[in-house]
């Protein structure tokens, strides 16, 4: 989805014009996630770009829609540039258990050095 929304109309005013954008970011982003997922992809995730134009668009995280459409409303923008595309990705491995038993060495070194400290 790549959309300018114009925040100027006749008739409604800028908070609803705001949710308006808002929810048809939301609607987009639950659709693309109930699209099947390729073989071989865990989830969907989303490459994300905002700016008062294309051209001087930044990326951003999804988190953060809400958050930059707010923004554009209290700087009274006449428009703002929003870009999402999905993307089929793979979660990170897990550490192995022996990775967590160094963890767990780590910090009862850690406490023992405190327990002299404080004799």
């Amino acid at each position: 989805m790549k959309k300018t929304y114009p925040l100027t109309h006749p008739k409604l005013k800028l908070a609803r014009i705001v949710e308006a954008a808002k929810y048809d970011a939301k609607k987009y982003i639950r659709r693309e996630k109930n699209k099947t997922l390729p073989a071989g992809a865990d989830f969907w995730a989303f490459d994300c770009k905002y700016g008062p134009t294309q051209e001087e668009a930044e990326e951003i995280h999804v988190s953060q829609i809400n958050a930059c459409m707010d923004k554009a409303e209290q700087q009274q923008l006449p428009s703002f540039y929003l870009e999402i595309m999905a993307k089929p990705a793979n979660r990170p491995e897990r550490p192995d258990v022996e990775e967590s038993s160094n963890l767990d060495d780590i910090i009862a070194n850690a406490e023992q050095e405190l327990d002299k400290d404080a004799e």
